[in-house]
């Protein structure tokens, strides 16, 4: 069973010999280099990039579908029901008589999403 500590040192890019090197070897370690980097290149976007870009996407559908009823908490931490949605912006019920005019990219998350039957039932998410 080989693992990979066994194809480490050729990713390192270590000699394959304890001799002397020819004229012609240069080649091997620039193909082992190219090889290296461009496994670094792929872990980084599979740990990164692609995980970030699914969270901005979520975000920006959350956003989105923020409509009248929905409890939400903000950046801030504050915690409100939306009473109305504009178009750059939200306003929020945060006590009886209190209203807050907020950015929508002020929200974080959805607590309560109000359920679209009209029946009054609310979902958690």
């Amino acid at each position: 069973m080989t693992g990979i500590s066994t194809f480490l040192p050729l990713l390192l890019g270590a000699p394959e010999s304890a001799g002397g090197t020819s004229a012609g070897g240069g080649g091997g370690s620039l193909v082992t280099m190219l090889v290296t980097f461009g496994l670094i290149i792929v872990v980084f976007y599979f740990l990164v990039i692609r995980p970030q870009n699914k969270k901005q996407k979520d975000a920006k559908k959350m956003l989105e579908n923020i409509r009248k009823g929905d409890r939400v908490v903000t950046i801030g931490g504050m915690h409100g029901s939306v009473e109305s949605v504009k178009e750059d912006g939200v306003i929020l019920r945060v006590d009886d008589n209190v209203k807050i005019r907020f950015s929508k990219s002020a929200i974080s998350q959805v607590i309560e999403r109000k359920d679209d039957a009209g029946d009054g039932k609310e979902t958690k998410e």
